[in-house]
């Protein structure tokens, strides 16, 4: 059973600057379908939170950025500000906000500090303290909608019944040069059996694109710190996972479904367009 989930949100979010100078990317906003059925604005963190909740996750570790504490703020229970809607009668306001501190406080929040932006990779690392088995890795500006979060429930039935060592999620995308790019050969089930991972690649040789949502056994740990810092100086995510393969370890992956939709909040563009395309599906109290 996968119980931790480890979610990197430390990045300086440079290409939404100036919006990001202060607020970290993970905490702009995204529709969602609220408590009461109607649409709604959330950050996107806490959309990630929810559904990783909604999934039976109740152990989180997110890795936050240095003198960013909007985060931690944010996931830490307000009733003062929860009764001060109440007279107000914003009502549907203070149960939505109830409803999201009752998930805060039935679960088990820890945050470690990645003291300088060190690569994806790196804020992985910083959770080893707190890992001593098999954990989800789930990126802080990126959010999936799929019917019945789908797309986690596969990924958690793959990693286990096959025993692997580190299991992720692909999409066949026009560009993949701005992406982790993963070859594979498909088999059984629609899994693919990883052969190599590349960061970023001037030519890829696929379209399959790496979702940043991952489940890994703890070894991990040990292929982060013997590889070498990559492109930008930074550790890359991606360099490690080649480890594994290079290492004879079993890795998987397995690809979204055609009514899976990926939202991302990285960018000027893609954050424009994970808004529009979230409202756009929740405006009719979609789940």
């Amino acid at each position: 059973m996968i119980r931790k989930v480890v979610i990197p949100a430390a990045g300086l979010g440079t290409r939404l600057l100036p919006a990001t100078k202060e607020m970290p990317k993970e905490m702009l906003p995204i529709f969602t379908a609220g408590s009461s059925g109607k649409v709604c604005l959330k950050p996107t963190l806490q959309a990630v939170f929810e559904q990783l909740f909604e999934v039976g996750f109740r152990e989180f570790c997110f890795i936050v950025g240095r003198g960013k504490r909007a985060i931690a703020d944010h996931f830490a229970s307000d009733n003062g500000f929860v009764k001060a809607l109440r007279k107000d009668n914003k009502d549907e306001s203070a149960e939505e906000l109830e409803e999201f501190y009752g998930k805060v406080g039935a679960s088990s929040i820890v945050f470690v500090n990645q003291p300088e932006p060190k690569g994806f990779g790196d804020a992985v690392l910083r959770a080893e303290p707190f890992i001593k088995e098999d954990f989800l890795v789930h990126a802080g500006d990126t959010f999936i909608i799929s019917p019945r979060h789908r797309h986690l429930t596969r990924l958690i039935e793959v990693h286990e019944n096959l025993g692997a060592d580190a299991s992720f999620i692909v999409q066949k995308v026009e560009d993949p040069r701005r992406y982790g790019v993963m070859e594979g050969n498909l088999g059984k089930n629609d899994v693919y059996t990883v052969r190599r991972v590349t960061e970023k690649p001037d030519k890829p040789l696929t379209n399959l694109a790496i979702r940043p949502i991952y489940i890994f056994n703890p070894v991990i740990f040990k292929a982060l710190e013997v590889i070498q810092p990559g492109k930008g100086g930074e550790v890359q995510l991606t360099d490690g996972i080649q480890k594994l393969i290079d290492w004879g370890l079993k890795v998987v992956a397995i690809e979204l479904e055609p009514d899976e939709i990926h939202l991302d909040i990285g960018n000027p563009e893609s954050c424009w367009e994970a808004i529009s395309l979230s409202y756009k599906h929740f405006q009719g109290g979609k789940k």
